[in-house]
């Protein structure tokens, strides 16, 4: 991070504290896909999915077929954010054959667009506020909230942003939170979550009774699992983090809930890969229209991104953010259970 602050050749060093508006205006000349570099993204994560997948199936050494599985799940990871990405139409927003594609690879990643799009829209435009802020996201309440609620809330909240919960994001977060419930609570909103979950256990059905058990398990659980499990965490982490900051809505401001409230997540370049470059997202929150194949250019290219609030998926770091639980309005950060109750 230290060499990017001495990389601003071509660059009007005038502009390094540009704030706001000007800020978010610097960002748009990134915010173009490049064509041919966003459809290879999408054709080849679908075409190592469908290779690995297939690999599951076939009667080679049960190693091969656990590795295989591994990497299904990574790849679905993968395609989720590129899917994220359409959504957002940062890539191909002018495709109809883009756009239908990443419907269906909606459902199939348990997130159908009907919910996803409403949910994390609203996300992205009340990031960090108090109140307001849990449509889309895990829920925040500050310790005085918390400490005020009934046993019950408490038990929910808590539930919701539980380390098991985030494991299991897969049955959770994604088949129950972003298929089943919504479907029941709005049907006519949400027939695809329908649609979407009915497919899903239409695919377990089928790998059961041609393949077996063991097929359904590596083809489709372990992979839902591995995808749940990390999808749920960065999205928890790149919101939950020991720095993060969080405002009344008189105090909110796109650009500060962008910097103060999302994490630049560090990650080798391989699961930046797998990951699509989710780790910068303060970036990403900063414009949502920047590919993500572009936000490391960014990060590079504008000297007032150079200093982000991070976190990363190693062990200490992981364990400092599961631990943050409420809000301290008066110390201004996140704190633990215990903290907030002495």
């Amino acid at each position: 991070m230290d060499k990017l602050a001495h990389r601003h050749e071509g660059l009007d060093l005038s502009d390094k504290f540009r704030t706001g508006k000007a800020l978010i205006l610097a960002t748009k000349p990134f915010a173009e896909d490049y064509t041919l570099r966003s459809w290879w993204c999408i054709l080849s994560t679908i075409g190592y999915l469908s290779l690995t997948l297939t690999a599951c199936l076939l009667p080679i050494p049960l190693a091969a077929r656990i590795a295989c599985s591994i990497l299904s799940g990574l790849l679905v990871l993968r395609l989720f954010v590129v899917y994220h990405d359409q959504q957002h139409l940062a890539i191909l927003p002018r495709s109809r054959l883009a756009a239908a594609m990443m419907k269906v690879v909606g459902l199939f990643v348990l997130s159908p667009s009907s919910i996803w799009t409403s949910s994390h829209n609203h996300h992205h435009n009340h990031n960090s506020k108090l109140r307001g802020s849990n449509i889309g996201s895990f829920p925040v309440m500050t310790k005085e909230k918390f400490l005020d609620s009934t046993r019950s809330e408490q038990m929910l909240y808590l539930f919701m942003r539980h380390p098991l919960t985030i494991l299991f994001g897969y049955p959770i977060i994604f088949l129950y939170g972003m298929c089943f419930y919504p479907f029941f609570d709005k049907p006519r909103a949400h027939w695809d979550c329908l649609f979407a979950s009915l497919i899903h256990i239409s695919m377990g059905v089928v790998f059961v009774l041609l393949f077996g058990w063991t097929t359904l398990l590596l083809a489709q659980t372990l992979p839902a699992l591995i995808a749940g499990a990390l999808g749920s965490y960065l999205f928890y982490a790149q919101h939950n983090f020991p720095e993060v900051s969080f405002h009344d809505r008189a105090g909110w401001t796109y650009e500060k809930a962008a910097l103060e409230s999302s994490s630049y997540l560090r990650t080798g370049r391989l699961m930046a890969w797998f990951t699509g470059n989710i780790g910068y997202h303060h970036i990403h929150h900063l414009n949502a229209k920047i590919p993500f194949y572009r936000l490391p250019e960014v990060l590079k290219k504008l000297p007032e991104l150079h200093h982000p609030k991070t976190t990363s998926l190693h062990p200490v770091e992981i364990i400092r953010c599961l631990r943050l639980k409420v809000w301290d309005v008066k110390a201004q950060r996140m704190i633990g259970l215990v903290e907030a109750k002495a």
